[in-house]
């Protein structure tokens, strides 16, 4: 497991550069005393492993910037990818507040040659906008939902993909959350396209930390969603990770077929191929402990497989820690 003795550790997500691992996580002080005050408050730490087991922890990624930044309430979760040049890029959640004290989220970026020194570009390259995507105007969530960005290269070579949290401007409050996609040639200019994904009477309203594998030879796609923001229809599942078998990498993703693949005490479920033997694995952070309470810390590995159609933990770990 990875924790911090004195800080909540909750999102994240993993780079592997061919020798050691990294992970990158969200964290917070526990001298706020409510782990609900750490979302406003986190930044972005790092951590190196070889066996994705014991980790060091190395210098901070990033943190947030000076006002008016566009990131200077809080960095929240992203993703990292190399360019053919050689160059990393992390993909990240700046959020801001607007007026009346909206949450705002837009999506930036850093580069790095060696992802221990990052450089932040300049200003977001993307934000929620009509007509695909719900705005602060509508009034009906409780934040501009835009974030926790996941990018990867096009199957056939044709430059690169990003996902996101949003919400479509139409559909039941809590059935809008979507999948929302840009597209970029260089990993520096994106271009906003329509979701790949639809609301749903049975869906979720918002379709946390999306990522997108191929699991022994299938395409899945996986994010997180609580009950409490979630349809009617999906709340006795208590669900906390799904995952929505796929034809494609690049969708489109029936929610209606999502199967929940942990509950609510492990969430932002990571999908990670060990390099030494090609084995699929799952990591979360523990959420809720046995006393309702929020835990933190980041899991041990857990091997998924398919089951009947449906993507599943074969090996459990339990949630423990305080």
């Amino acid at each position: 497991m990875f924790d911090l003795p004195d800080s909540w550790v909750w999102d994240f997500w993993f780079a592997d550069d061919g020798d050691r691992y990294h992970l990158f996580f969200l964290y917070a002080s526990r001298a706020l005393h409510d782990p609900d005050a750490r979302h406003y408050r986190a930044s972005i730490g790092h951590a190196v492993s070889d066996d994705l087991t014991d980790w060091a922890r190395v210098d901070d990624a990033l943190v947030r910037g000076d006002a008016p930044a566009f990131d200077d309430l809080a960095t929240w979760t992203g993703s990292t990818v190399r360019h053919p040049d050689g160059t990393w890029y992390t993909f990240y959640t700046g959020s801001s507040l607007a007026g009346h004290g909206k949450n705002i989220q837009r999506i930036g970026y850093a580069t790095s040659d060696d992802l221990l020194t990052w450089r932040k570009g300049s200003a977001p390259v993307l934000e929620a906008a009509a007509p695909w995507y719900e705005t602060i105007d509508s009034g009906a969530w409780h934040d501009e939902a835009f974030r926790d960005p996941w990018v990867f290269p096009d199957p056939d070579g044709d430059g690169w993909h990003m996902y996101v949290t949003a919400r479509a401007p139409q559909g039941p409050v809590d059935g809008r959350g979507v999948v929302g996609h840009a597209w970029s040639p260089d990993l520096r200019r994106w271009e906003l396209r329509e979701p790949v994904s639809a609301p749903s009477e049975n869906g979720f309203g918002q379709l946390e930390v999306t990522q997108v594998a191929v699991v022994d030879g299938r395409p899945v796609l996986i994010f997180s969603c609580l009950a409490e923001h979630s349809m009617p229809s999906r709340r006795d599942e208590r669900g906390g990770t799904w995952a929505i078998a796929a034809d494609s990498v690049l969708g489109p993703f029936d929610v209606d077929s999502a199967t929940r693949l942990t509950g609510e005490d492990l969430y932002v479920g990571r999908l990670l191929r060990r390099r030494d033997d090609g084995r699929w694995l799952l990591f979360a952070f523990r959420n809720v402990g046995d006393d309702g309470r929020f835990v933190g810390g980041i899991t041990d590995p857990m091997p998924v497989g398919w089951r009947d159609g449906r993507l599943i933990v074969t090996e459990p770990v339990s949630v423990t820690g305080s």
